[in-house]
């Protein structure tokens, strides 16, 4: 019988040692109405945990105060993270808290902390994966709720900016339960079809209401849409999970509309200011290329044959000209020289001389004698005349002193 008899503190180590073995109590959620909150001079928070079937006694060590983002008081609907153990002295279990938030928002805000870490571990955030989004569109997707502020706003803003763009609105849950898989069906569908870009989101509310936009699967679906996607969640101070992965994110639906679909006045006022500008353009071209032809029309003109043939002809003439003008002159100075010549000759012409009285001797060979002591008596001597010869006998030879 005493083999089966345990001490008190065999019994609480045995309790403590169960809760510490559990998974689920290691790591926990409660919720509940703080009651007893007493802050102690150590910096240890103790409190109680209830509601309508029981309360919980729980704890906060001054090391985990961090945990605690706003001053607990009696009264406050809460959200513990914690671990329940058996405290061995007195054969309690407890709470031992390690974060603490308001009910509701609070904890919605801490899954939307955890999954917003977690999809941007992965790069799923990364700006190197995000999509330009095009500036001229044909095809808009549109994936919200059929009624309601979002989808008029959109479809208003679109066919006042450029009726020609063709909405299609895949019609979602954008609230409830349901509501992630349906826009996910919806991003996945308007890919399928082909659109130029997306828009997906939904008018305010609270952050339950568009907590649909903060699920992995929306999150997913964007992040591996190849079409580019504008998240437009909500009012421009809200912000979802869905905001961090799309190509790029509105403030509202009116304002992912303007994003989406280009203002056809401003590309209207552009094409005409294009349009001027080319024809401007064109006009100036057009009087420089008519310059440039009346050059290269000259330059022509003064390269062709005829014109060189022209040209060569008219210095051909040219070179005539001088050439004759050259032989005329050297002629005149050659007949000038010539005349001077004659004279010279005419001035030592025999016939001259013998004009004038003188005759020319010669001996028996024709040679002349010029002078009176090349002659002797007996010699003789033929006497040239102008109108004849005579032939002589020299009697006597006398020389001048």
């Amino acid at each position: 019988m005493t083999k089966n008899v345990y001490t008190v503190g065999q019994v609480n180590a045995y309790i403590k040692n169960m809760f510490a073995q559990d998974f689920l109590m290691n790591r926990i959620y409660v919720k509940g109405e703080v009651s007893n909150c007493k802050y102690h001079t150590s910096g240890h928070i103790y409190f109680t945990l209830k509601d309508q079937t029981g309360a919980l006694n729980a704890v906060l060590f001054a090391g985990n105060r961090k945990g605690l983002g706003f001053p607990m008081k009696n009264g406050d609907r809460v959200v513990v993270l914690g671990s329940v153990a058996v405290y061995e002295r007195d054969g309690k279990y407890q709470l031992y808290a390690r974060e603490i938030l308001q009910d509701g928002q609070g904890l919605l805000y801490q899954q939307f902390e955890r999954l917003k870490q977690e999809l941007e571990e992965m790069g799923m955030f990364a700006p190197e994966y995000k999509q330009p989004v095009p500036k001229y569109i044909r095809t808009l997707g549109i994936v919200t709720a059929p009624t309601g502020a979002a989808i008029r706003d959109i479809q208003n803003i679109t066919s006042r900016r450029n009726p020609y763009v063709q909405a299609i609105l895949y019609p979602a849950l954008v609230q409830g339960d349901g509501a992630a898989a349906s826009i996910a069906n919806g991003i996945h569908a308007l890919e399928q079809l082909g659109v130029d870009v997306m828009i997906v989101g939904r008018g305010g509310g609270s952050m339950e209401d568009l907590w649909a936009f903060n699920e992995e699967i929306v999150a997913r679906a964007i992040f591996e849409c190849a079409v580019p996607v504008i998240s437009a969640v909500g009012h421009e101070t809200d912000v979802t999970i869905a905001d961090f992965v799309a190509d790029l994110r509105a403030p509202t639906p009116s304002a992912a509309a303007e994003l989406a679909v280009s203002d056809i006045r401003e590309l209207e006022g552009m094409l005409l200011s294009a349009r001027l500008a080319l024809n401007r353009a064109i006009e100036e071209k057009l009087e420089r290329d008519k310059g440039r032809l009346a050059q290269d029309w000259d330059r022509l003109e003064f390269v062709s044959p005829m014109n060189q043939l022209n040209e060569k002809r008219q210095m051909a003439a040219d070179l005539e000209d001088k050439l004759r003008m050259q032989m005329e002159y050297l002629l005149a100075q050659e007949k000038h020289r010539m005349e001077l010549q004659a004279q010279k000759l005419e001035a030592l012409s025999p016939v001259r001389k013998l004009s004038q009285g003188y005759a020319f001797v010669s001996d028996d060979t024709g040679n002349g004698i010029p002078y009176a002591k090349d002659i002797k008596a007996e010699d003789v001597l033929h006497i040239h005349m102008l109108d004849g010869k005579v032939t002589a006998k020299v009697q006597k030879v006398e020389l001048s002193g």
